[in-house]
This record gives structure tokens, C-alpha cells and sequence, in this order.
């Protein structure tokens, strides 16, 4: 059984979501103490996190930065918060789906398994655990990309996007590929959420002098060069 931890202040909210998580046979776990959201994480150790934006003491990018330093858990964003920027930080900060209030339910579970599905699956049926790319050794169970000029440690999102791409290395992979096999139901996801995780995983690519490894094919998709 999988354990949710739902950061969620309005408590009407938090327990119909509970509610509905429970029947779906998901363990769900609440903040009894919205200053230590991290303490609590961590007795927690829960298998994923949804976390509202707008939050008593710290809000939610405070409080996904601070688990992000310390876990890769997978993290999704809960808000009525509907402008822009907000989806694009909670992505620049490492979360890994965004969904807006008022939601439909069936669409937040979707999202839940798809999450779900991509990390635990993906790492337990791993038969390859290692693959070289560019002169560089990918480790895909510690999520950790290393060459002669250092280590970047990559989320979920981001490892799966070096999966899908190197995969398929000098071949251009669409961006609705790429957006389908990371959510599942493009309909629900911005075009700039996948943006936004290319680019934040240049930005690391770019610490170890890989930054100039995965091709943008403009209108057509993304291409992780190798010679």
C-alpha cells in the first residue's frame, strides 16, 4: 500500500480527499504541525507528497524546496492558485505535477498513478541499471548522472526524460511523446510543464558540460546527441 502525505490546511479539504484516496486503498497522512512539515516528512517517509500552495507559517514552495534537499520523493501541487508562474516554480523546484482547484477527482487520482506508475515501476522493473551516455554513467536507481567533471542528481521527471531520450539517442523524440509518457493525458498538463523541466534539466546537464547534449528540433521535439 502506498502512503500519501497530503499537506493540506483546509481541513473539510483535507478529509473528503482522504476519503477518497482511502477507497482507492491509499494510505494518507496528514500535518498536525504546519511549522515542522519537514520533522513530520520525515517520520513519515511517505511514497509521494501533494502539497498546497498557500499554507499556515511556510507556504508550499517553502516546504518543497526544504523535502526536495533531503528526497526525491515524487511531489505534486494542489492549488487554487491559477496564474502561471506558480505552476512554473513548483516545476523549477523539482515538483512533478501541478493540479488546479477546482479539480475533478478522477483527475487527480489519474495523476497519483500515473506519478506513481513512472517512479515505482519504472525503478523495480529496471533491468539495466547503469547506461553510458556522452562519456557519462547514468544510474538509474540512484537517479544520479556522473562523468570526469562531477555528479548532478536528477528528479523523477528529469531521469525519465534522459530515459525516454537517450533511449533513442540521435533520434528526435516529439514533445506530445514526451508529455504523454511523463502524464499520461496531455490534456491536463501546460506545454510549458515540459518546458520548464527540459530547461532545469539543462541547467544540471550543464554542471558536468552536458548542457549542449540535448537538441531542441524546433516544432518537432528533443534529441539527446551522441557521436
Amino acid at each position: 500500500m502506498f502512503t500519501i502525505m497530503l499537506i493540506e490546511d483546509d481541513q473539510t479539504l483535507f478529509r473528503e480527499i482522504k476519503d477518497r484516496l482511502t477507497q482507492w486503498s491509499y494510505h494518507v497522512s496528514g500535518i498536525t504541525d504546519f511549522a515542522n512539515v519537514l520533522q513530520e516528512f520525515s517520520e513519515i517517509k511517505p511514497d509521494l507528497v501533494i502539497i498546497d500552495i498557500q499554507l499556515p507559517k511556510f507556504d508550499g514552495f517553502h516546504w518543497c524546496r526544504m523535502i526536495r534537499s533531503h528526497s526525491n520523493v515524487p511531489i505534486i501541487f494542489l492549488s487554487s492558485r491559477d496564474h502561471p508562474t506558480d505552476m512554473v516554480m513548483s516545476m523549477q523546484l523539482g515538483a512533478d505535477d501541478f493540479v488546479q482547484k477546482p479539480f475533478h477527482f478522477d483527475v487527480l487520482i489519474a495523476k497519483i498513478q500515473a506519478t506513481l506508475r513512472r517512479v515505482y515501476n519504472y525503478n523495480t522493473e529496471q533491468s539495466q541499471d547503469l547506461k553510458t551516455w556522452c562519456s557519462a554513467t547514468i544510474d538509474f536507481v540512484k537517479g544520479i548522472i556522473s562523468n570526469d567533471k562531477g555528479s548532478i542528481e536528477l528528479t523523477k521527471n528529469e531521469l525519465f526524460i534522459v530515459k525516454l531520450l537517450v533511449e533513442r539517442k540521435n533520434e528526435i523524440v516529439s514533445r506530445e511523446e514526451l508529455i504523454t509518457s511523463l502524464w499520461d493525458d496531455e490534456r491536463f498538463v501546460s506545454d510549458n510543464t515540459l518546458t520548464v523541466n527540459i530547461n532545469r534539466l539543462r541547467k544540471k546537464l550543464a554542471e558536468i558540460n552536458l548542457g549542449e547534449a540535448i537538441e531542441t528540433k524546433v516544432g518537432q521535439g528533443y534529441v539527446a546527441k551522441e557521436e
